[in-house]
């Protein structure tokens, strides 16, 4: 209880849930001990945050990329515009 920094009543409505759940079993008065179901939750959670961890990673690599195209595209980060460069409207025609 203490090393989970959890209080009494809060320990005592997770291990409700997981009970009902059938994640874990009563022993004896001082012993509980996980189903096979509960083995199962805890493998499946497991792969399920490695998932959610490499889909985060990957989304900042495109966040990252659409950044650099971003600054491509506005030439921010080297000095702003290009004064050899024509305008937008000399090249369209107007």
């Amino acid at each position: 209880m203490y090393q989970a920094n959890l209080s009494y009543k809060l320990l005592c409505r997770y291990l409700g849930e997981v009970l009902d759940a059938g994640l874990v079993k009563f022993e004896n008065e001082d012993c509980y001990d996980i189903t096979p179901k509960g083995r199962e939750f805890l493998s499946r959670h497991e792969e399920y945050f490695k998932r959610c961890k490499s889909l985060q990673d990957q989304v900042s690599e495109v966040n990252n990329e659409k950044t650099v195209l971003e600054k491509m595209c506005f030439n921010q980060g080297r000095g702003g515009n290009n004064p050899k460069s024509p305008s937008r409207s000399k090249r369209s025609g107007r």
